[in-house]
């Protein structure tokens, strides 16, 4: 099939935009290969070190025959989609002997739970986590001892982390193991109700609490189509998962398996192979572009629009805000899970699930299938599912989806775009997901409700002060500000407003997360009020206009008064649950759509004085 023009010409931007830092980047793993740390060139008592708790590995680590494989893992056993990676590395091990190699647990990063801190203090540092994981995955890969990685890792700003910090050791081959989701439970849309009826006091907090622990209820990630999930297709779509396994359930037999086919393709892939495929060239411009257009066809979480440029950067690769925009044109929304539709990623996945959208989106054009992967046979192998076949491990043909009223080819999608909008104006550039928000809902204009907390607009909420028309403006959110939390405790809020029969929408320079439902909302608004952007110009009773369709955000407030009002104070810093110690990651982070991190921020001011 003939690409799509318009993903060329994506891509082929994406290529020109790059050129010189993808050069660059390519040099340096190149450099990394041919003379960075290894295991060869460790002295002998830096290797002595390294294995000398490796017991009956001990003689294949010191001979350096075979593959040596780190694990970086998330392991928790509060966060259920990590719960079940606590046995993970002592598979893994058992599984590289069976290939002739070795495994060691290289390191662990942090694994933060945004369902657990939404709302709180905690999630101040939420964003920023991802840099520390980034980095804590290169702690764990600079001593040398590996040829390959295995990351372990699922949810919001895990995933981007370890794909961080994996890539600046691009010339190891790396493969991402999922965990899979936990079995369905309370509908989505009955939990929706619960939150909505809580909110105004309809129902007690017992009730509440009995919704959402029938929601979340057992080891595995979230059901619904959230970031963690997201995260999950994306990987897929870039084929850096076996194909079909990102939705496969833990503590079953076929996930085991997967698990150890992962493990022994990743012994096939190193450098001293004939089939080498490095991270570095796994991820490429076209690999990249895949990735967007899996998060358009599929409705994915607004987090991505931050984190698909910082993994894209951190490969040498620059993708914006414009691409994704563009590329929403012309790539059609295929799936309907919540929160797009009432089903959850366990449906999508049992109707075809990812092979049967890789394949649709293949046979339209609007996939690169050349795209380098770590399965043998390339991308065209995406299409096909894992299954168990005699107790053994076979992949066959997914064909198209079963039921297309969760999943549809792009013949006859859902939408005619990937429902992602760019959104500009006097108040500056953001996001809207169109994709969630009822059409009719697309303009919305009413008086301004200006906040500096999310608490004080629950405060406003239950004084009855925005039973009203309103636009919900929430700034001093951004990730210099405060690290950019999500305001995901805001939605059952809103969506009352809405079900009254309001005009009603969120404007704000902070995230919403996948879940983000039914209201609409312009986010990641830059520059943030916090750099003094045009958000921080705001007043209580400005009229706002958030429109989808002409993508605009924007006061009818003149510019003239707006040039003479006085930018707001920001908060004081807030200090407590560690925030504090996060104040050198504020105070050098960049704008969302460049990816929002210190430390890719750090490095590109690196690069830039050593081109000087």
């Amino acid at each position: 099939m003939t690409l799509h023009p318009v993903l060329t010409a994506v891509t082929e931007r994406v290529i020109s935009r790059s050129a010189r830092t993808r050069k660059a980047y390519l040099e340096l793993i190149a450099r990394e290969r041919e003379n960075g740390i290894s295991r060869p060139r460790l002295a002998c008592g830096n290797l002595a070190h390294a294995i000398a708790a490796s017991g009956d590995d001990k003689a294949g680590l010191r001979s350096a025959r075979g593959m040596n494989i780190g694990i970086i893992t998330s392991y928790n056993d509060m966060l259920s989609a990590h719960q079940p990676y606590g046995r993970y590395p002592d598979q893994i091990k058992l599984f590289a002997r069976e290939a002739g190699g070795t495994a060691q647990v290289a390191g662990a990063t942090p694994a933060m739970c945004d369902g657990v801190t939404q709302g709180q203090p905690g999630m101040e540092i939420s964003l920023f986590s991802r840099d520390v994981i980034a980095m804590s995955t290169a702690v764990g890969l600079s001593h040398g001892m590996y040829e390959g990685v295995a990351m372990l890792g699922i949810c919001d700003k895990i995933v981007p982390g370890l794909l961080i910090g994996a890539l600046r050791f691009g010339h190891l081959p790396a493969i991402l193991i999922p965990s899979g989701p936990m079995p369905s439970g309370l509908p989505n849309s009955e939990k929706q109700r619960i939150r909505q009826l809580y909110a105004e006091g309809k129902v007690g907090k017992d009730r509440l609490m009995d919704a959402e622990s029938d929601s979340y209820h057992a080891a595995g990630t979230c059901t619904f189509y959230g970031t963690a999930n997201t995260n999950q297709m994306l990987m897929e779509v870039m084929g850096l998962h076996l194909p079909g396994s990102s939705f496969v359930p833990p503590n079953t037999k076929l996930r085991q398996e997967l698990t150890r086919a992962a493990i022994h393709r990743l012994s096939e892939i190193g450098a001293r192979g004939d089939d080498y495929r490095p991270l570095g060239l796994c991820v490429d411009e076209r690999a990249i572009v895949n990735a967007a257009v899996g998060l358009l066809a599929t409705g994915g979480s607004t987090n991505l629009a931050i984190h698909l440029p910082a993994m894209a950067r951190a490969a040498g690769i620059v993708i914006d805000w414009n691409d994704l925009d563009q590329l929403s044109s012309i790539v059609p929304q295929l799936t309907r899970v919540y929160p797009n539709g009432s089903e959850d990623v366990n449906a999508f996945h049992a109707v075809g699930g990812m092979p049967s959208l890789i394949g649709s989106l293949l046979d339209a054009g609007l996939l690169h299938p050349d795209i380098m992967t770590v399965a043998r046979g390339g991308f065209a192998e995406y299409r096909k599912k894992p299954c168990m076949h005699d107790d053994a491990l076979a992949w066959e043909d997914a064909g198209p989806s079963t039921d297309d009223t969760i999943l549809r080819p792009p013949a006859n999608p859902f939408r005619a775009d990937g429902g992602m909008k760019v959104m500009e104006g006097n108040l500056g550039r953001g996001i809207y997901k169109t994709s969630s928000v009822a059409p009719e809902r697309w303009t919305i204009e009413a008086p301004a409700a200006v906040f500096d907390h999310q608490e004080d607009v629950l405060k406003a909420f239950r004084d009855g002060k925005l039973d009203r028309d309103v636009v919900v403006v929430v700034r001093f959110q951004g990730p210099a500000a405060n690290g950019m939390p999500e305001l995901h405790k805001l939605t059952p809020t809103l969506a009352v407003l809405q079900d009254r029969g309001h005009k009603v929408a969120l404007v704000t320079d902070g995230r919403m997360s996948g879940a983000s439902g039914k209201v609409p909302a312009a986010i990641h608004i830059g520059p943030e009020a916090y750099v003094g952007g045009p958000l921080s110009l705001l007043r209580d009773g400005d009229v706002v206009r958030v429109c989808a369709r002409t993508g605009s955000v924007e006061t009818l407030v003149s510019a003239t008064e707006l040039a003479n009002r006085t930018p707001s104070r920001p908060p004081a810093p807030q200090f407590g649950t560690g925030r504090e110690l996060f104040a050198l990651m504020r105070g050098n982070v960049d704008m969302p759509e460049q990816g929002a991190s210190a430390i890719l921020a750090s490095m590109d001011h690196m690069a830039a004085h050593e081109d000087a």
